[in-house]
């Protein structure tokens, strides 16, 4: 049987606009889901939106719209910019929809009969960007310490939820499970926090109506993260499990999000699931912020970058390639043209796109643009070969480390040896000689049998140049990774046209 791996994207605010945080994280669990299933893995990949609160309340009342209506229209967005952007998820779930309201009521309803959900009174400060109640020592000079707004006092009747009881219970988890929290930089700052006490949560407001009604008591509105974070459990059918995805899926291989959404992944919502005794997620991973052009991303300094824009202007998959192989994952990036251009024209017009275009263009000049069978490789050959093998081994375990500029690099040391190949073995001398002829014949096979194998490391991260490539060489452009990363598998005979430059080169100021 398939081993089974399920990863999510954070569910994204409906009153913001799809910029390059939304496609970074889409775009990292896009590709983790295509190398799983190339690898045979039966993989959910979970996106969605998350439509309920007070902002988008007050968003669709300017706009003389429905809440509702407002999240339908903005929906689409998200949903058309990932069908652009070639993501491959298997579901978008929306807060809205009647099979997550089920599942959170039935969670509010578990919990409060179990008595960790209790009717209170709140006070204290509340930042509605953020969706986020502060105690007075948290706030700097009097605003909100994550987004630097304003915050309001605010006192009304709540349910809470016994968060406060599950502190001792989640630091053993952490230490426990050294992997649960990554990078390990986040994970401290997580022990810190529950260490210094955690308080009961909020998890009702009755300020504001657009929301799931708390059971039984319909003036509160369950609050934004109980509803929220309960969308992992809730696509997968949880409870009734009616289609056997719970069973099949849960505990999530990783949830992948922002670094500023850390504290509700690794705290709120582990108490949840233990309160609900459901089995934590094995990995939260919190990636870093872009700036842009070394300042922060904001609407009033108009520098967001838009998706749609750099997709169209520059092509989807040198977009997919720049995001995860500029920056680490895990660490803050700056996004640039000039940086974006470079790579393109060096790492994918230079390195990738004219080492196929030579190799093609050899076969052509010298075998009538025909497969040669192999001979005997020489040391220098069985050198090249050899690193194919150890490299896919590494590059499995950097995936799971989810290190995929790291990957990437260690493909393009791939690229790099194969045009370092051309260079040390000279196929045009070779070629002057007719008794050199097999001798030939085994470096040009050798070098398109090298493409082959990184076209198929390369699909997970530029689905549609992976399989222009294949496709070039002859081979199904569906071939996945399973059962055919040994080396040796193109077939002598195929015929090879001569290919065209796979990246036109940009220059500047274009």
């Amino acid at each position: 049987m398939a081993e089974k791996f399920y990863v999510t994207t954070p569910i994204y605010y409906v009153n913001d606009v799809p910029h390059i945080g939304h496609a970074y994280t889409t775009l990292a669990c896009d590709v983790i889901s295509r190398y799983k299933r190339s690898r045979g893995f039966d993989v959910y990949f979970l996106t969605g939106t998350d439509e309920h609160g007070q902002k988008v309340e007050t968003a669709a009342n300017a706009n003389g719209e429905t809440p509702l209506e407002l999240a339908d229209r903005v929906v689409k967005r998200f949903q058309s910019l990932w069908e652009k952007l070639n993501i491959s998820n298997d579901d978008f779930i929306r807060t809205t929809q009647e099979r997550h309201k089920k599942t959170v009521t039935e969670q509010f309803l578990k919990l409060q009969a179990k008595g960790d959900i209790y009717l209170g009174e709140y006070e204290d400060w509340y930042c509605t960007p953020c969706e986020t109640f502060w105690t007075e020592t948290q706030l700097h000079d009097g605003s909100c310490p994550d987004c630097g707004r304003e915050t309001t006092k605010l006192k009304e009747e709540s349910y809470f939820f016994r968060m406060s009881s599950y502190g001792d219970q989640l630091i053993k988890h952490i230490e426990e499970n050294p992997d649960f929290i990554q990078p390990k930089s986040r994970r401290n700052e997580i022990i810190s926090f529950i260490r210094e006490g955690l308080r009961d949560l909020s998890i009702s407001r009755t300020s504001f109506s657009w929301g799931i009604p708390a059971p039984g008591n319909e003036k509160h509105v369950i609050y934004v993260w109980f509803d929220a974070l309960t969308n992992y459990i809730s696509a997968l059918g949880y409870p009734d499990d009616k289609d056997g995805l719970f069973e099949k899926f849960w505990p999530v291989n990783a949830h992948v999000i922002g670094k500023d959404i850390l504290r509700f992944h690794a705290v709120y919502w582990p108490t949840f699931l233990m309160a609900a005794g459901i089995p934590l997620p094995k990995k939260v991973f919190a990636h870093g912020w872009w700036t842009v052009e070394g300042q922060k991303m904001s609407k009033s300094l108009r520098n967001v970058i838009e998706p749609n824009m750099l997709a169209d202007k520059y092509g989807v998959d040198p977009i997919r390639y720049f995001l995860l192989r500029e920056v680490p994952f895990g660490l803050d990036g700056d996004f640039s043209h000039s940086s974006l251009i470079s790579r393109i024209n060096s790492d994918l017009a230079n390195d990738l796109g004219n080492l196929l275009s030579r190799s093609t263009a050899m076969l052509g000049k010298y075998f009538d643009g025909v497969l040669p069978a192999p001979g005997p490789n020489d040391e220098i050959d069985k050198a090249f070969t050899g690193r194919f093998g150890p490299a896919n081994e590494k590059i499995d375990k950097l995936y799971d480390d989810m290190a995929f500029n790291k990957v990437l690099q260690t493909i393009w040391e791939l690229i790099s040896a194969a045009n370092k190949y051309i260079d040390e073995t000279a196929p045009w001398s070779l070629a002057k000689d007719p008794a050199q002829q097999q001798r030939l014949g085994t470096v040009l096979y050798n070098l398109l049998e090298a493409q082959r194998l990184i076209a198929l490391q390369i699909t997970p991260f530029m689905p549609d140049t992976g399989a222009k490539i294949l496709e070039i060489l002859g081979v199904n452009p569906n071939t996945t990774l399973q059962n055919n990363d040994s080396w040796g598998e193109l077939a002598a005979g195929t015929e090879i046209a001569k290919a065209a430059p796979l990246f036109p080169r940009i220059e500047a100021g274009e």
